[in-house]
């Protein structure tokens, strides 16, 4: 799933891709590089992010909508808001990206009233508080208790588990302790989505986060990484997690997350063979 921020603020690229042109382009490119899924946002949910209004977000997001959904590639809307939803559903995009992870009835309504899947993820909060609220007893049982009250809920109202991702929200209310806990843990919510029915799989979204820059620190100042230098621990994040079973990785970098992932299967394949002599 390669991530097209169409916003003057994400932690990662923001500015990059708010006019119109370049975010297509860079669609374009993401699909060169080999994506197989768009998820487009025009509004950041980094941590501190203020909010924006619904028309300002539509005023980003419509331009590159009405471009990308004549590419007949899936398209995934980023958005917490029904306005929103509701206006890329009457394009025919094909996934819901709710960061509430579709806790609001509004958001329920627009999605069962579309044909669009839904990616579900874990959050508390909002992005100008939700890094005050990192208290867990046990961060997988109560990441996999939201799944599955919410996922029940969706499910009363005609949704099947197949149109259904969950996401834990990575570094959403969530520490470094809480990042590697879930990261060591995707097996086993994996796992429980085939076990229990709840989705079709579980999506993983750590692309440049914080956590991948402290993951790759040589010393414990990791203030001069930014973002665009978290390259390699966003790849190792991305092959740890594929390995673990995860069923989408949602990357800035696909080209790159790609190529490792080739590497990592044409390496398995080799050991399938026999070399003796």
């Amino acid at each position: 799933m390669g991530i097209v921020n169409a916003t003057p603020d994400s932690f990662s690229d923001g500015g990059l891709f708010a006019n119109p042109s370049h975010a297509i382009q860079h669609a374009e490119q993401l699909l060169r590089d080999g994506a197989d899924i768009l998820d487009i946002g025009a509004e950041s949910t980094r941590p501190g992010a203020k909010p924006v209004s619904c028309d300002e977000e539509l005023a980003r997001l419509m331009p590159i909508l009405t471009e990308v959904v004549k590419w007949n590639v899936p398209i995934s809307v980023d958005t917490y808001k029904h306005e929103v939803m509701q206006a890329a559903c009457d394009l025919g995009v094909d996934v819901l990206n709710d960061v509430t992870g579709f806790v609001h009835e509004k958001n329920q309504a627009v999605l069962h009233q579309s044909k669009a899947g839904a990616v579900l993820m874990h959050s508390k909060g909002n992005p100008e508080n939700m890094q005050t609220l990192t208290q867990y007893q046990n961060v997988t049982t109560e990441v996999m208790g939201f799944f599955s009250t919410t996922s029940d809920a969706l499910q009363a109202k005609g949704m099947k588990p197949e149109q259904m991702m969950l996401d834990p929200g990575f570094g959403f209310a969530k520490d470094f302790d809480h990042n590697l806990t879930l990261m060591q843990n995707i097996n086993v919510m994996a796992t429980r989505c085939q076990n229990e029915q709840l989705a079709a799989g579980v999506l993983v979204g750590v692309s440049r986060k914080r956590m991948t820059a402290q993951l790759q620190a040589i010393s414990e100042d990791i203030t001069q990484c930014p973002p665009k230098e978290r390259l390699p621990g966003s790849l190792a994040c991305a092959l740890f997690a594929a390995h673990r079973g995860a069923a989408i990785l949602r990357v800035h970098d696909v080209k790159e997350t790609r190529q490792i992932l080739n590497a990592w299967g044409a390496l398995h394949a080799i050991e399938r063979f026999s070399f003796d002599t």
